[in-house]
């Protein structure tokens, strides 16, 4: 961000006033910030966006280390997205294979959703206590583990109960994964890089949905994909070990290694939730809405192929391969252009574009039809989506970005749990006329009346949330070291997790302040010269 040097009003405080603010914020071409001057006094001014700059030169800012840290986060993150989409996808045959029904077979992904809350706040407090590496070392390995035992499930309730497991781990991978690869980017090339490691999640649905098309649609073939899905996990857990950790959290950490103890993380802990609890509630909401966006627009549509529009597993297979090669796409350009025009604008956009291509993404009956529509459906759907690690990264408070964000993706995933099973529960109950004059289940018009729902619900949310696009990560330590530097460097006791993290943007309040002290200055000396 540049700044303008024109002040602004304060930066809103309170539920009201904040979203207040925002609204008004949305139509302002400018962002608020808060700027420091060189003696540590804070004022709020404008800054203008930087114009976009060519994206192979943003990523030519990245270092080799810095790449490193991205790959190992888009991969794990990959990786996570497989697991879950090897069984997704796979509904009609583990119906079958277990003698179930299909809204039966969701419970699973209900179950997964609904604890995967617990793992964010465990993996994502010890990412930012003791690094980003070995928490997710532990993740991918178990989570290998539990697909393989997955395979060997030999009946429905055991089936229930390791899918229940092996949610609380998936829940780790997210947030150290986003936190590793996004806090050493460059401030210009994080919308970028933002938007492809995103649509990792994207491309482990379309690695799974090609296992998927690979092995072919008998019954028994879903433990291949599993058998896949496992060791893509436990290969990307046993490759972590041989990277470095990131190289900020490192240097953060030997800045504030004095001040490191259990006491005083857990004491940060709680003067985090202390201030910015109605933050976390905010994003709490943001995710559920997203969550609920995604997994309502792409958990059934091979279901909603296969049933209501009667194609057979390779054509539905080859049309969500399409479908989500749209989401790769967009999420990576849509995150690049909110650099430029902003997070929530460009949320906001590309939720009311999907919203319009509704109709096109459900009416269709042709296999052509419909990858086509999907792709455009997915490419606004994942295009929002491409915004949010950074917008999350960049909402949270410095010291917990490895928590924070884990923790509010993960419990927006658990109130939306029930997201798929809603989905076929509905659809099984309620039957339409086909093309081709049969009685279908009515899977279309249920997930198109309920992303519809959602798309507003994003829309609104957005539109009052706050954003701090360009916020600076570098001056916060780990979590645990930062109220007590505060307290050493001011003498005081002192409780703001916010001090250090202003944006240091060249201010005319410097100019200001410098000029009042000179004037000071010569008006002292005066007297002693006479």
């Amino acid at each position: 961000m540049e700044s303008t040097h024109e002040p602004a009003d304060p930066v809103a405080k309170g539920i009201l006033p904040t979203a207040r603010q925002s609204w008004k914020d949305l139509f302002i071409w400018k962002q608020r910030v808060v700027v420091t001057n060189v003696y540590g006094e804070t004022a709020t001014e404008w800054a203008k966006p930087v114009p976009l700059k060519n994206p192979i030169s943003l990523m030519a800012q990245l270092s080799g280390r810095d790449w490193l840290n991205f790959v190992v986060g888009f991969a794990a993150w990959s990786a996570d997205a497989f697991d879950f989409h090897a069984l997704s996808i796979q509904q009609v045959k583990l119906a079958d294979y277990y003698g179930v029904s299909k809204t039966s077979v969701s419970t699973a992904i209900t179950l997964t959703l609904l604890l995967r809350s617990v793992g964010a706040a465990a993996f994502g407090l010890a990412g930012d206590r003791w690094g980003r590496k070995w928490p997710m070392v532990l993740n991918m390995i178990i989570l290998g583990i539990l697909q393989i035992a997955t395979i060997y499930s030999s009946t429905y309730s055991q089936f229930l109960g390791v899918r229940a497991l092996f949610g609380l781990f998936m829940g780790g991978v997210y947030g150290n994964a986003i936190a590793m690869a996004l806090e050493n980017s460059p401030v210009d090339a994080r919308g970028l890089m933002s938007g492809i490691l995103q649509q990792g999640y994207s491309f482990g649905y379309v690695c799974a949905a090609c296992a998927n098309l690979g092995v072919g649609g008998s019954t028994n073939s879903w433990k291949t994909v599993f058998w896949i899905a496992a060791g893509l996990s436990i290969g990307v857990g046993i490759v972590r070990c041989f990277f470095p950790e990131s190289k900020q959290f490192l240097e953060a950490r030997k800045k504030g290694k004095a001040q490191a103890n259990p006491s005083q993380f857990w004491k940060e802990t709680k003067v985090m939730l202390r201030q910015e609890w109605k933050m976390c509630v905010y994003c709490c909401i943001l995710m559920t809405w997203f969550n609920y966006y995604s997994h309502t627009s792409q958990d059934s549509y091979t279901t909603f192929m296969r049933t209501q529009k009667e194609m057979d597993n390779s054509g539905a297979s080859r049309a969500s391969i399409i479908m989500k090669a749209g989401a790769c796409v967009g999420g990576t350009i849509v995150g690049y252009l909110s650099q430029y025009f902003g997070r929530r604008r460009t949320i906001i956009a590309s939720a009311l574009i999907s919203g319009c291509l509704i109709p096109a993404w459900i009416l269709p009956n042709s296999e052509r039809a419909l990858s086509a529509t999907g792709f455009f459906m997915q490419f606004f759907v994942q295009g929002a989506w491409g915004v949010i690690p950074i917008h999350l990264n960049e909402l949270a408070p410095p010291a917990f970005r490895s928590s924070f964000p884990g923790i509010t993706y993960q419990v927006g995933n658990m109130v939306s749990s029930p997201s798929a099973q809603i989905v076929n529960a509905v659809s099984e109950k309620v039957h339409i006329i086909s093309h081709t004059g049969k009685m279908v289940e009515a899977y279309g018009p249920t997930m198109g009346i309920a992303t519809a729902i959602i798309v507003t619900g994003i829309v609104v949310t957005t539109a009052f949330g706050p954003e701090k696009r360009g916020r600076e990560f570098e001056k916060a330590l780990p979590a645990g070291m930062n109220l007590q530097q505060q307290q050493q460097q001011q003498g005081k006791q002192v409780d703001d997790l916010e001090a250090g993290d202003m944006e240091t943007i060249p201010s005319g309040l410097d100019d200001e302040k410098r000029e009042a002290r000179d004037q000071q200055v010569e008006n002292t000396a005066a007297p002693a010269k006479q």
